[in-house]
């Protein structure tokens, strides 16, 4: 049996179930295909076991299958979609969420390395067989929950070194660092998500990430993927359409209470970004429907402010 084989096995008897114990650790099985939905990423390390899944980030579009693993080191927006899953071949990954301080006490131990430029807040590669092994070893504390008050921290070290000796390692360094440029885009990307009803003022923005606004903008980029006003967009639009599906209220109404001054603009980003106007996709989706139909650009146009 392949450690990726042991891993599923491992993986099914968890999946949808969070162990108090180990928090960040976490099994998923879809056993069909999805539309392609909005989400945000939290920074999180994860591995493909079985299935394929296909995500949108800016204007990139890649898939990643079993045996491949993926770094997020920055709440990322993206698109989503589960491509290949079905109720004999369910779609199952395993994943955990980053602690920049674990990270930074590993950070310690290992040689020096100068800070590398910030290419992507994420990246997606194979898994090597130690990568594969760590995970393993790290999953297998969910079948012994008693060994985990001993064994979790040493496990989660080395799942987190083999990473960080990985093609991606760089990605967990600035996660690492107290005063890296990633940490600083991160705050700013908080504070957005936090005020995403106030117009973008890139200087207060910008100058609480400590950067010039011209620097600020080309670094926010290279990390979301998306220029700051498309990333604000993207949460108003997010948040929009939560709040339609929970709370019965109207498209010009939320559009308001979301930043927007226009309802006709609203509606128009929000066709352009799920698909539909605002109405017909939430009812699509409370009728389990599904909003989205392909892939939409979160890049304006010329005729969007």
């Amino acid at each position: 049996m392949s450690e990726l084989d042991k891993i599923r096995a491992m993986a099914v008897r968890h999946a949808g179930r969070q162990s108090p114990q180990l928090p960040r650790l976490f099994a998923y099985t879809l056993d069909h295909t999805t539309e392609i939905d909005p989400l945000i990423y939290d920074p999180a390390a994860s591995l493909v076991i079985q299935g394929t899944q296909r995500m949108f980030i800016g204007d990139k579009m890649f898939e990643y299958g079993p045996g491949q693993s993926m770094i997020v080191a920055a709440e990322i927006a993206a698109l989503g979609q589960i491509c290949e899953a079905s109720e004999d071949q369910p779609f199952l990954a395993i994943g955990l969420f980053l602690d920049p301080a674990l990270l930074s006490d590993l950070v310690l131990e290992m040689a020096a390395i100068p800070e590398l430029p910030i290419e992507s807040g994420y990246g997606v590669s194979t898994a090597s067989a130690s990568l594969l092994g760590a995970w393993g070893r790290l999953l297998e504390l969910l079948d012994r929950p008693t060994e985990i008050p001993v064994m979790a921290q040493s496990l989660e070290h080395e799942l987190m070194f083999r990473l960080l000796m990985g093609p991606h390692g760089g990605l967990l360094r600035q996660i690492a660092g107290s005063d890296s440029r990633l940490l600083h885009i991160r705050k700013a990307m908080a504070w957005i998500r936090d005020h995403y009803t106030e117009r973008l003022n890139f200087k207060a923005v910008a100058a609480l990430a400590g950067m010039s606004v011209s620097v600020f903008y080309d670094r926010f980029k290279a990390v979301a993927a998306v220029s700051p006003l498309q990333y604000q967009k993207y949460i108003r639009l997010h948040e929009a359409r939560r709040r339609m599906i929970a709370n019965q209220v109207s498209a010009a109404e939320v559009g308001f209470a979301v930043g927007y001054e226009s309802a006709s603009q609203f509606s128009r980003e929000y066709k352009r970004l799920f698909g539909a106007p605002p109405g017909q996709d939430t009812e699509r989706a409370k009728a389990g429907l599904g909003g989205i139909n392909r892939p939409r650009s979160l890049v304006a146009r010329p005729d969007v402010a």
